[in-house]
C-alpha cells in the first residue's frame, strides 16, 4: 500500500502476515547467514510458522511495542529492520536488522535505519535508541558506526546461542546526537 524509497534500487515497506509466502521464501534462501548469531527466523520453516512470526510482529505493532519493516531489493524481498522493546512513555526503543546474503555490502540497512530512526525521535519522541549485537558479528556492529551510535559497554557472555556463549554489544544515539548528526549532514550536502 506505502514505500518508502531508499534510492533507485530498494524500498522499505511494513512486513506484514500476508507476505508470509514471500518472507518464507526470503528465510529460505538466507536462514543459515541470517541465523549466524540471531535466532531471528530459524524456526520459521514452514508457511503457517512465517504466518505466526510476522502476526507477532503486527500485534505488537498494534500494541506500540514494536513492528517489522521489510527492504525489497528491485523487488524482492531480502531482509528488513525493526523496532523491539518500543515504549514511547520512557522514550526508549531497540532496532535491529536481518539481510540474506546477496543483499549485504549495499548500504540497505544503514539506508532503511536512518528511515526508521528519523521517525522515531522526530514523530514518536524517543529519546535513546539502542542497538544489540554480537561482538562477532561485526557487520551489525559497523551499520550501528556508520549511524553515529556510541558503544556503551559490553555485556560479556551473556547470549548462549549455536553452543558459545557471545559477549553482546550495547550501542546507543541519544535524540539530541541524532539531529545534531543530521543537521552536520545536511549542512555537508549544501
Amino acid at each position: 500500500m506505502y514505500a518508502i524509497s531508499l534510492g533507485d534500487d530498494a524500498e522499505l515497506k511494513p512486513l506484514e502476515p500476508w507476505h508470509a509466502g514471500e518472507f518464507l521464501a526470503h528465510l529460505e534462501r538466507g536462514r543459515e547467514f541470517i541465523g549466524q548469531y540471531i535466532p531471528f527466523g530459524t524456526t520459521e520453516t514452514d508457511l503457517p510458522s512465517a504466518r505466526a512470526k510476522l502476526q507477532r510482529y503486527a500485534d505488537m505493532r498494534a500494541a506500540d511495542t514494536g513492528s517489522l519493516h521489510g527492504l525489497w531489493l528491485e523487488g524482492t524481498l531480502v531482509g528488513g529492520v525493526l523496532f523491539l522493546n518500543f515504549d514511547a512513555a520512557t522514550g526508549n526503543c531497540e532496532v535491529g536488522c536481518w539481510l540474506e546474503p546477496a543483499a549485504t555490502g549495499r548500504g540497505l540497512v544503514t539506508r532503511a535505519m536512518r528511515v526508521l530512526i528519523d521517525w522515531a525521535v522526530e514523530e514518536r519522541g524517543i529519546h535513546r535508541v539502542e542497538w544489540v549485537a554480537a561482538s562477532l558479528n561485526q557487520p551489525s556492529l559497523n551499520v550501528a558506526r556508520r549511524l553515529g551510535m556510541t558503544r556503551d559497554g559490553v555485556r560479556r557472555e551473556a547470549h548462549p546461542y549455536g553452543g558459545v556463549r557471545h559477549d553482546l554489544e550495547v550501542w546507543s544515539v541519544l535524540a539530541p546526537e541524532w539531529r545534531a548528526a543530521r543537521a552536520r549532514a545536511a549542512h555537508n550536502d549544501h
